[in-house]
């Protein structure tokens, strides 16, 4: 071929080898990739570990073709008895826990990382989880604080050790891997769990998390200094006086608060409006919701993503409205919940917010991916 051509065909292999195998960063309000802007516009696909290599295949095709870029998905299931189908992480037998690195477990998840990287896709990747959902918190209380409450998991010196061991196999045997983008300390971390409400040693103005965070979050960094770190909370201000029930205190986030916290390298925030008492005005709420949100990031100046967010009624212009209110606020980036697929036992778990290539959402989030894009 002629030399230009062979020049520019080097040029483009080595850009695409240091797309593959560089670390994502922050430089302020952006996400970086070896010196450029990396664009977080992507979806949630938790159940990505639990079907069969040739379907997280299938899911992540799909992802891609839509021009999504980054997946947020489980690096937890903490179960009591073995589980005889897709992956399990840790086994808990009378208060001992077991980390699996099984081909159904840790070995399963390297498939996951595989491809991935295979279809050109960075994960964010949540250790464990405030709901009883594969099995969170609240079984690293029932083993290790048996009859305490959940937000004992902040607090409790053995809870705390336990689980700094967990991610301590995890993040040693991922450290080195750039297709991973982000750890996450836990999905939607509140004083409340899925097993009674907050005791009154959980500050539900913010302190107790926020000690934790720092806490996880540092100890993190010491053993991982190639990834980033996030809290994957739900964005809760503590405002005095709350227009609605997310701006006010009582779950335990402050989101401003933890924002400040060193070791913690971006922002999350979550938007369920009909959840979370909005039915009447959701669409506009979660609007509002999207720009206080980047305005707390502009102050804090680092990057700050909606990275859970769904309704079920009026999907297609609700999230029209919701991705041009994130591309104009400025705010850094997005992950729906939740792009599906269509694999070999049916259509990927459908909560109700699922959206699939064949249906009306799905090209306005490929189209809004192009658009986050542009605005770099």
């Amino acid at each position: 071929m002629p030399r230009e051509i062979f020049l520019g065909y080097l040029g483009a292999q080595l850009l695409q080898r240091q797309s593959s195998t560089g670390f994502v960063k922050v430089s302020g309000q952006k996400f970086t990739l070896n010196g450029a802007t990396y664009t977080v516009a992507g979806t949630n696909a938790y159940w990505l570990a639990q079907n069969t290599n040739a379907d997280i295949d299938t899911a992540f095709a799909d992802i891609a073709a839509a021009g999504l870029t980054t997946v947020r998905t489980w690096g937890f299931n903490d179960v009591t008895a073995v589980q005889n189908y897709g992956a399990y992480y840790q086994l808990w037998t009378n208060g001992v826990p077991t980390v699996n690195t099984g081909s159904n477990g840790l070995g399963k998840f390297d498939y996951v990382v595989q491809s991935a990287k295979a279809h050109g896709l960075r994960l964010i990747v949540t250790l464990t989880n405030n709901w009883s959902d594969y099995g969170g918190m609240d079984v690293y209380v029932s083993q290790l604080n048996p009859g305490g409450t959940h937000d004992t998991f902040y607090t409790n010196a053995k809870i705390i050790s336990a689980y700094e061991n967990y991610i301590n196999t995890w993040v040693t045997r991922y450290k080195n891997e750039s297709t991973i983008m982000a750890w996450e300390l836990a999905n939607e971390p509140r004083c409340s769990g899925s097993t009674g409400s907050a005791s009154s040693a959980c500050d539900t103005t913010g302190s107790t998390i926020q000690k934790w965070a720092s806490t996880i979050s540092a100890y993190i960094k010491s053993i991982d200094p190639n990834h980033l770190v996030a809290i994957g909370d739900e964005g809760w201000f503590q405002e005095a006086n709350p227009p609605t029930y997310p701006y006010a205190p009582g779950v335990g986030v402050n989101f401003v608060n933890n924002l400040q916290i060193s070791t913690l390298d971006f922002g999350t925030v979550h938007s369920y409006p009909e959840s979370w008492g909005q039915q009447a005005n959701e669409t506009l709420w979660g609007v509002d919701w999207i720009t206080a949100h980047a305005a707390a990031q502009k102050t804090a100046n680092k990057p700050v993503i909606l990275e859970e967010f769904g309704v079920t009624v009026n999907q297609a212009s609700t999230y029209q409205l919701w991705y041009n209110t994130i591309i104009s606020s400025g705010l850094t980036g997005n992950l729906i919940w939740q792009a599906g697929s269509q694999l070999s036992t049916g259509p990927s778990p459908n909560d109700g917010y699922a959206v699939y290539p064949t249906g009306t959402v799905y090209p306005v989030m490929e189209s809004a991916a192009a658009a986050l894009k542009a605005r770099g």
